[in-house]
C-alpha cells in the first residue's frame, strides 16, 4: 500500500518581480499598489457624481479641479476615485473634430455629459471642467444624470470678466478683443450663467483653499464623500402614518403595559 503525503506549496518571489523584498506577513495596509498613496484613508467616496464646473475662460475651473482631486486623492488614499474632464484635453481628443459654432458647442456638451454619466455610474466622482455657456446644454447634463438616479451638481466658477480678462494666462481675451479669435465666449459669443447653481464659488474673491473647503463641506453634506471617523445616522425604516392609516390605528384596541411586563413578553 502506498501512502501519500501532502507537500506543502511554497512560492517563491524573484527579484524580477514586483513583490520580491516584500514582508508578506505584514499589514496589508503598508503595501502601497499603483493607485495607493500614502498611509491610510480617512475618508470615503461613498457614491459617484459629476460637478459640473462653468465658468469664463481663466474663472479657475481647471486649477479648482486640479487642487480638488489631490486633496480628495490624499483623503482616500486612492488616486482613481476622482477624474476630471478639462475643456481643453478633451478637445485634443474625444472633441478635437469639433468647432466652436453654437452647434458645435452644443455636440460638445453632449459627448462629455454622457461620458462624466459613465464616470458617475462606476462610482468616481467627476469633475467637469467646461465653460459650457448655454443652459439648455448644460441642463440636458442634469437630465441625463436624474434619468439614470445620478448626482449631479451645477458649480457657477463665478470671476467676473475682468478678473478673468486681468489673468489671460494664455492671451485669449487679448486675441479675442483684436479679433483674432472668434466666437469667444464673453467678448463675442454670450455667456448664460446658471440662475440657481448648487454651488456659486467666486474664485476672483475667494482663495484656492476656501473654494476647495466649499466643495469638500458639499460633498460631505451630499454623502458624496465621507469621513470615516465621524458618525453617521442611517435613514430611519420608519415611515410616517398617513391620515388614512391613522384613523385606522385609532380603532383597534390597546393593552396598557409597564415596562416589567415588556421584558418578558
Amino acid at each position: 500500500m502506498v501512502q501519500a503525503t501532502a507537500t506543502p506549496l511554497v512560492g517563491k518571489i524573484s527579484e524580477a518581480t514586483p513583490l520580491a523584498g516584500v514582508d508578506l506577513t505584514k499589514n496589508t495596509k503598508e503595501f502601497i499598489g499603483d493607485n495607493l498613496i500614502g498611509d491610510g484613508s480617512t475618508h470615503i467616496v461613498n457614491s459617484g457624481a459629476t460637478y459640473w464646473f462653468t465658468g469664463l475662460s481663466g474663472a479657475g475651473k481647471s486649477t479648482l479641479s486640479v487642487a480638488l482631486k489631490e486633496k480628495i486623492d490624499k483623503l482616500v488614499a486612492d488616486n482613481k476615485k476622482v477624474f476630471i474632464l478639462d475643456g481643453d484635453v478633451i478637445r485634443q481628443g474625444l472633441n478635437k473634430d469639433l468647432g466652436f459654432t453654437p452647434e458645435a458647442r452644443a455636440e460638445n456638451i453632449r459627448r462629455i455629459s454622457e461620458v462624466a454619466k459613465l464616470f458617475a455610474l462606476a462610482g468616481q466622482i467627476c469633475f467637469v471642467a467646461f465653460i459650457s455657456p448655454y443652459s439648455k446644454d448644460r441642463d440636458f447634463a442634469r437630465k441625463i444624470h436624474a434619468e439614470a438616479g445620478l448626482k449631479f451638481y451645477e458649480c457657477h466658477i463665478s470671476a467676473s470678466l475682468e478678473v478673468c480678462e486681468q489673468r489671460d494666462t494664455k492671451g485669449l481675451y487679448k486675441k479675442a478683443r483684436e479679433g483674432i479669435i472668434k466666437n469667444f465666449t464673453g467678448i463675442s459669443d454670450p455667456y448664460e450663467a446658471p440662475p440657481s447653481p448648487e454651488l456659486n464659488i467666486d474664485t476672483g474673491s475667494l482663495s484656492l483653499d476656501a473654494c476647495q473647503t466649499l466643495v469638500i463641506n458639499h460633498m460631505s453634506a451630499q454623502n458624496v464623500l465621507n469621513d470615516k471617523n465621524q458618525a453617521r445616522i442611517a435613514p430611519s425604516l420608519v415611515q410616517e402614518c398617513n391620515e388614512a392609516e391613522l384613523a385606522h390605528f385609532a380603532t383597534l384596541k390597546t393593552l396598557d403595559i409597564d415596562i416589567h411586563q415588556a421584558q418578558y413578553l
